[in-house]
């Protein structure tokens, strides 16, 4: 009988390892949420509750600045939205796994740290694919007609950029705060940042000091560059407005640089 060459760790590379314990992150997380439908039913549904919440109550009351199809400028600003919520879901699950000693089982495994951190960003963009999926099916139905071909494909790639970056966030956050409950209080920081924002209402009709900090905030431009995109540009005038695509670019980035860093380190610095 010929012998069988049995791998080992130490004929493997460190990419690979890296790789697999990634790997078995996502699947860890994919699995919880099979085996708790109710959750996963939570948050998908949001989305589709928003989605008709906001376009059937508040449709007929809000004005498009020139003009326009309400619907066609709100449903990318809720798509950004709930990619901003995001971060709070990674917030709780990080936070959950890290009170009941989950965390410190990885840390005592031979594992990178930062697949355990990349494994948790892999699985929230999984499911935030999903997310866009089930709130663009929606939209269709109530009548939202957005352009097809690149356009269509770049605004969705500019959605998952942004919930990329914002994963950091919530991952950082959530090996913070001391427990799940505390991790829901960060709802008390989402909304003021999506209500301060292009989201449901141009800068351009709001106060002027109010209006320079929604225009500036990051998820604005992720906004205004997904409506242009998807067909509804909303003119500007203030030059982050007149150049909505390439912050929504650069935002995201400067906002990983910052927090993937302090997600990372912070993953380390826990006590074993």
């Amino acid at each position: 009988m010929s012998a069988v060459d049995l791998s080992t760790p130490s004929t493997r590379s460190g990419t690979y390892w890296l790789l697999a314990d990634c790997w078995n992150i996502v699947r860890r997380g994919l699995t919880h949420y099979q085996r708790q439908p109710v959750n996963i039913a939570w948050q998908l549904g949001f989305p589709i509750l928003s989605v008709l919440l906001y376009g059937y109550v508040f449709g007929s009351a809000m004005k498009v600045p020139g003009g326009g199809n309400y619907t066609d400028f709100l449903m990318p600003g809720m798509f950004v939205m709930t990619m901003t919520f995001g971060f709070i879901n990674t917030a709780t699950v990080v936070v959950y796994d890290s009170t009941k000693g989950v965390i410190d089982r990885f840390r005592s495994m031979p594992m990178a740290s930062s697949a355990v951190v990349a494994g948790r960003g892999i699985t929230d963009l999984i499911v935030a694919c999903a997310e866009l999926a089930i709130m663009m099916l929606t939209a269709l139905a109530m009548g939202w007609r957005p352009d097809g071909g690149f356009g269509f494909l770049a605004a969705f790639g500019l959605l998952l950029w942004l919930r990329f970056a914002l994963i950091w966030i919530g991952v950082w956050l959530g090996l913070l705060v001391p427990n799940p409950e505390a991790a829901g209080g960060l709802f008390a920081v989402a909304f003021p940042l999506t209500m301060i924002s292009s989201i449901f209402v141009a800068p351009q009709l709001m106060p002027d000091w109010l209006g320079w900090v929604a225009m500036w905030n990051p998820i604005s431009s992720t906004a205004a560059a997904t409506r242009e995109l998807f067909g509804t540009p909303v003119t500007g005038e203030t030059w982050v407005e007149q150049h909505a695509l390439l912050m929504a670019g650069v935002w995201p980035v400067i906002l990983t640089v910052i927090f993937l860093p302090l997600a990372v380190r912070r993953f380390q610095k826990l006590s074993r």
